[in-house]
């Protein structure tokens, strides 16, 4: 029997990235004989990350529109044509059975050309309302895979299949115990923990409602761990430092998140999907602050689609400031409220996001 080639294509941001690598892996644990290649962007996360995850990666100088007419618009063209007649070179030279769009503007040229050459696609889509890409590229998959019923309403109802959003698996599966959580942190047994998240980058709006609030938090009898972004650390620091509280715990990076989500009672954070799929997968309660500069405000449609299940908090970016730390302070001593959102949102969670996945790719094979 000859050797499965898959082709996956996307990237941009962590949110499409991880659970590409999280599928690519399922894949490979279906058959370890199976040839995956992947196709992102010159300059962005995927560069960096699939290579360290072990899989060979090509990349296309291609960048998202801006929606306004600019010289910069006409270069995106050029790049676009260009990406196309790249994709088609590696397509044809790799000879994939199937190509899997992850989202993000990158995995455009891929799978429109992989149509256009007749090779089954699949798209993944990981928000509760899709991009623009995969919006157009969805006239010409095969198979859409969703992480939220409120998503299938986009798409051709014949092709689209519920799979839920890959989690990564030192998240899903940590070894650690609660000592572990505690040691690496400093924390007390006995305190409730606040676990504030803003990305690599962090989260401008969640960092000045804690830079605000600082004294509140500083006084109350809860732990509260502060991943700032490294953008946004050193002012972070030196906001706390007045106060010298030892109940914060301030982070630029953390590098064991499976510990911090261990550790934590409540977490703030943004609405991306690899993040909620992640609070989804471990039943953790959560007040979630969309962020608004992103493509078709679908942070706040992720967050949106589990408040009305009762299933997260949603707190305006641009009410951040005066809210957001009475709510997480209010909340956390809610016993009752706790319970709630953390078996809400467990109901949502879909273990096995990246096999159910893997599978519907595996099916498209043609022998």
């Amino acid at each position: 029997m000859k050797q499965k080639k898959i082709l996956i294509t996307g990237g941009g941001t962590g949110g499409h990235i991880f659970p590409a690598i999280a599928i690519a892996q399922a894949l490979k644990r279906a058959d370890s004989n199976i040839d995956i290649l992947f196709v992102g962007a010159k300059g962005k996360i995927e560069e960096k990350k699939v290579p360290e995850a072990g899989f060979k990666i090509k990349l296309l100088n291609i960048r998202g529109f801006q929606r306004k007419l600019s010289f910069e618009f006409i270069k995106n063209i050029f790049r676009l044509m260009s990406s196309l007649f790249k994709a088609n070179k590696i397509i044809r030279r790799f000879k994939p059975d199937v190509v899997v769009g992850v989202g993000g503007y990158a995995s455009g040229p891929g799978v429109y050309v992989a149509s256009l050459r007749k090779i089954p696609t699949v798209i993944q889509e990981q928000n509760s309302y899709p991009g623009i890409t995969n919006k157009i590229l969805a006239k010409r998959a095969d198979k859409i895979c969703v992480a939220y019923d409120a998503a299938k309403k986009h798409f051709p109802e014949n092709k689209v299949v519920k799979t839920g959003n890959p989690v990564r698996e030192k998240i899903k599966d940590t070894p650690a115990d609660r000592d572990e959580v505690l040691s690496f942190f400093n924390l007390e047994a006995d305190k409730k923990v606040i676990l504030s998240l803003g990305g690599s980058g962090g989260a401008k709006s969640i960092n000045d409602a804690i830079i605000e609030n600082l004294n509140k938090i500083a006084s109350s009898d809860i732990f509260f761990i502060w991943q700032t972004g490294k953008n946004y650390y050193e002012n972070s620091l030196k906001a706390a430092e007045k106060l010298s509280p030892s109940n914060i715990k301030i982070y630029d990076f953390i590098s064991r998140m499976d510990l911090a989500y261990k550790a934590a009672d409540l977490v703030i954070s943004r609405a991306g999907a690899g993040t909620i799929s992640e609070l989804a997968m471990l039943g953790k309660a959560s007040i979630l602050v969309p962020s608004p500069n992103v493509a078709e405000d679908h942070q706040k449609k992720n967050a949106e689609a589990l408040v009305n299940i009762n299933a997260a908090v949603l707190i305006e970016d641009n009410e951040a400031k005066s809210k957001l730390i009475d709510k997480a302070l209010q909340i956390i001593k809610d016993e009752n409220k706790l319970k709630q959102l953390s078996e809400n949102i467990l109901n949502e969670r879909m273990p096995d996001a990246d096999i159910l996945i893997g599978k519907e790719i595996l099916n498209l094979i043609k022998y």
